[in-house]
C-alpha cells in the first residue's frame, strides 16, 4: 500500500519565500509512505529505527508480542517476551540501550541489545512510580552520562540517571522532578542541543532544557490554532540534526520544523489523510533526506517513507571541560536561595581535620568536616559572604578569625576559630553605614595587621582595620572607594598586596589593597564570551609554582581560571559535572567559591576547591557545597 504525502498549498507558498536561495533546506514536494512488513502478523504499539545501523533493522514494542528486533522484512531476530509500549534507544558502544514501559509491571525498563548476537541483556527496572507513566525518552549529555525522562499524564515528569558511557547502572537514581503539561504522552531529546521536547495534546509542543543542572523553563516549538499552525492536536515527535518532525494525529498531518537556535521555523505540513490513526513516529537522516516510520494505530500497521528534506544543523558551542566533585556538604537547613559562600579553615596541626565554613543567608554560619558532615551551626542572622585569616589577637588569645557580612544588621560578624580543635565561637560585631551589605573579604599584609573589605549593593567598598586589644572586636574605617554597579565577590592577595573584586555585570577588577594607596581600578577580565554575568565568587590558588585567580561565572554555570598576576593570562574554564559513580550531582548557579593549595590529605593532596551549588539534585534537596580536588582542575585545564 502506498500513501502520497504533499505539502498544503498555502504553507508551501510561504515556505518557498522563506527558503529562496537556501538549496540545503528546500521544503519537500513529493513524498510517499509504503506499508512496511505487510506480511508479518505481529502488531506493534511502538517502532523505531535501530540506531547505528543502515536503517534496515527496526526495534518494536508490542503489547502482545514483546520487545522485538526485526530485520528489513519485519522478521523477528530477537524477542524479549512480555507486554511493552513506548520506545527509545541510544548506542552504548557495541550495544544499543533500549528504554520501554513494561505494562505488566507498570515500570520503566532498560535493556541492552547486542545487535550482532541478537541478544537482550538482563533488564533493569526503575522503581514503580506513584503516577501513571505515559511515555519515556533517553538522553546522553556531554560527559556521556545516560538519563531517562519519564512523562506522566497528570503533569508529572522525572529525570533519572541510568548509566554512564557504555555502562547501565543496576540501580537508577532519581535526579530531579519536572513539572510537565497535563495530558503529555510523548517526549524526545536532542542530545547535541540538550533539549527535551514534550507534547501537550491540546496546546502544542514544548522544549525544555534537558541538562540535569538546568533550571525548569520551557519554550513553545509550535502551538495549535489560533496561536500557531497546528490544526487539531500535538502528538509524537522525532528528532533529527537541525530539525523536529511532529505528528498531529487528529489532523492527520506531519509537521516539519527547522531549529533556529532559540526558535523553530515551520518548514512543511504533510497530509496523512489516508492513515486512520497516525500515532507513532520514528525518523533517521540519510543522504537523501529523512527516513520516517509511522505507526497507524488502526490495526497497529507500520508505514515507512522518505521525506525530501535536509534540515540545517544549528551550530552548537563546544562543551566546556568538566571535573567532578568527590565530596559534598550536607544540605543547609533552609529551602530556597540559602547557601551562599564557603571558606576553608586549615587546621595547622592536622590538615585532615580542617573545616569548610559556609554561610546560609536564612540561617547563619555552618561548619563542616572534609567529609561534608555538619559539625556546627551558629544562628547569628542572614550571613552572605565569609572569609578567614589565621593569627588574630583576640585580647591575649591567638585565634584564627572568620568574618562574615551580616545582612540583618548591615554589619560584620566576627568568629574566633580555636586553632587546636576548630571550634567556632562568636567574637563580636562591627557596624557599617552600608544600606545593603553584600560581600566581604580579608587582607593581611606582611606587617600583620588585619583588614576587612565590606561592599554594598550600591557599589561602595569600605576598608576596616580590625583589632581586639581588650577582647572586643573593633573596626576602624581607613579607606573607601566605589564601583559603578553591584559588586559581591572579592579576594585579597596578601603577598602582592592587591585586591581582586567582582562587579557582577561588568567583570573583575584589581586594586591596591593597601589602605594608604589610591584605589585605582585595573581590569582583569570583562564579562563576555568567557565570563558570563553574574560574576560571583572569587578565590586565589597560591602555590610555589603558580598562582591562579578562580572566578565563578554564574551566567553559564562555569568557573574561569586566570593567572593571578598581570597580564592575567586566561588558562581556561570548566564546569563541575555529575559524578555518576559517587552519586554526587554537578553544580549550577554558583554564588561563592573558595580554594586552598594546602595538602589536606587523600584526594585533597594538591588542594581543594569548594563551590556553592545553587540547585541540589540527585536527590533534590536544599542547597549545599561541593568539594572538588584541585588536582582534577589542574589536569583538566593542563595548568602549568
Amino acid at each position: 500500500m502506498m500513501i502520497s504525502l504533499s505539502p498544503k498549498p498555502a504553507c508551501l507558498t510561504l515556505l518557498l519565500g522563506l527558503f529562496a536561495g537556501a538549496a540545503h533546506a528546500s521544503p519537500p514536494t513529493d513524498v510517499s509512505l509504503t506499508r512496511w512488513a505487510e506480511k508479518t502478523v505481529f502488531k506493534a504499539q511502538s517502532a523505531a529505527f535501530l540506531p547505528g545501523s543502515d536503517g534496515a533493522r527496526r526495534l518494536a514494542a508490542s503489547v502482545k508480542a514483546g520487545l522485538l528486533l526485526l530485520d528489513d522484512q519485519g522478521h523477528e531476530l530477537a524477542n524479549m517476551p512480555g507486554s511493552f509500549q513506548g520506545l527509545d534507544s541510544r548506542l552504548t558502544g557495541a550495544s544499543v540501550l533500549v528504554a520501554t514501559l513494561d505494562n505488566t509491571r507498570q515500570q520503566a525498563m532498560l535493556t541492552q541489545l547486542d545487535s550482532a548476537k541478537a541478544q537482550w541483556s538482563q533488564p533493569v527496572y526503575l522503581p514503580a512510580r506513584d503516577y501513571s507513566v505515559a511515555g519515556l525518552c533517553l538522553y546522553r549529555d556531554d560527559a556521556s552520562n545516560l538519563f531517562v525522562f519519564l512523562v506522566g499524564e497528570e503533569g508529572k515528569g522525572e529525570q533519572w540517571l541510568v548509566g554512564a558511557g557504555d555502562h547501565v547502572n543496576a540501580t537508577p537514581r532519581l535526579v530531579r522532578n519536572l513539572p510537565l503539561p497535563p495530558n503529555a504522552e510523548f517526549c524526545q531529546v536532542d542530545d547535541a542541543a540538550h533539549r527535551l521536547f514534550v507534547n501537550e495534546e491540546n496546546i502544542g509542543w514544548w522544549a525544555y532544557p534537558a541538562h540535569p543542572e538546568a533550571d525548569v523553563a520551557r519554550q513553545p516549538v509550535a502551538l495549535r490554532e489560533p496561536f500557531g499552525e497546528v490544526k487539531q492536536a500535538a502528538g509524537a515527535m522525532a528528532v533529527v540534526p537541525g530539525g523536529l518532525l511532529a505528528l498531529d494525529p487528529k489532523g492527520k498531518s506531519l509537521h516539519l520544523y527547522q531549529d533556529k537556535g532559540e526558535s523553530w521555523t515551520p518548514v512543511a505540513e504533510l497530509s496523512l489523510m489516508n492513515l486512520k490513526k497516525p500515532e507513532g513516529l520514528s525518523a533517521r537522516q540519510d543522504k537523501n533526506g529523512v527516513q520516517v516510520l509511522v505507526n497507524d494505530n488502526d490495526g497497529e500497521r507500520l508505514y515507512q517513507g522518505e521525506v525530501g528534506w535536509t534540515p540545517q544543523p544549528v551550530a552548537v558551542a563546544a562543551p566546556l571541560p568538566s571535573v567532578v566533585a568527590l565530596g559534598q556538604s550536607q544540605p543547609v537547613g533552609r529551602q530556597g536561595d540559602a547557601a551562599d559562600d564557603p571558606a576553608i579553615w586549615v587546621n595547622p596541626q592536622n590538615p585532615a581535620q580542617s573545616r569548610v565554613l559556609g554561610t546560609n543567608k536564612k540561617q547563619g554560619l555552618l561548619a563542616y568536616d572534609l567529609s561534608g558532615k555538619q559539625l556546627q551551626e551558629l544562628p547569628v542572622g542572614r550571613l552572605n559572604n565569609v572569609d578567614i585569616r589565621p593569627g588574630f589577637m583576640l585580647g591575649k588569645k591567638n585565634v584564627d578569625l572568620a568574618v562574615a557580612s551580616n545582612r540583618d544588621r548591615n554589619s560584620l560578624s566576627l568568629f574566633s576559630i580555636d586553632r587546636a580543635s576548630g571550634a567556632i565561637s562568636e567574637a563580636g560585631e562591627i557596624p557599617t553605614p552600608l544600606a545593603e551589605i553584600y560581600g566581604v573579604c580579608l587582607f593581611k599584609p606582611a606587617s600583620g595587621e588585619l583588614y576587612a573589605f565590606a561592599n554594598g549593593k550600591d557599589g561602595r567598598f569600605l576598608q576596616y582595620r580590625l583589632s581586639a586589644p581588650d577582647g572586643r572586636a573593633q573596626g576602624e574605617l581607613v579607606r573607601s572607594f566605589k564601583v559603578e554597579t553591584q559588586p559581591e565577590g572579592c579576594v585579597a592577595d596578601d603577598q602582592r598586596q592587591r585586591l581582586f573584586l567582582g562587579e557582577e555585570d561588568v567583570g573583575v577588577w584589581e586594586v591596591d589593597a593597601r589602605a594608604d594607596q589610591p584605589a585605582t581600578l585595573s581590569s582583569v577580565i570583562k564579562v563576555g564570551d568567557v565570563v558570563h554575568a553574574d560574576v560571583e565568587g572569587l578565590a586565589l590558588y597560591q602555590s610555589d609554582a603558580h598562582d591562579y585567580l578562580v572566578i565563578s561565572s554564574q551566567g553559564n554555570d562555569s568557573y574561569v581560571v586566570v593567572d593571578a598576576e598581570p597580564p592575567y593570562t586566561l588558562r581556561g574554564a570548566f564546569r563541575v559535572g555529575l559524578n555518576a559513580s559517587a552519586g554526587i550531582d554537578g553544580t549550577s548557579e554558583t554564588d561563592g567559591i573558595e580554594v586552598t593549595s594546602m595538602n589536606l590529605g587523600g584526594p585533597w593532596s594538591k588542594g581543594m576547591l569548594v563551590v556553592q551549588d545553587g540547585r541540589k539534585r540527585m536527590p533534590e534537596q536544599a542547597q549545599n557545597f561541593k568539594f572538588v580536588p584541585w588536582a582534577e582542575v589542574t589536569k583538566t585545564l593542563k595548568l602549568p
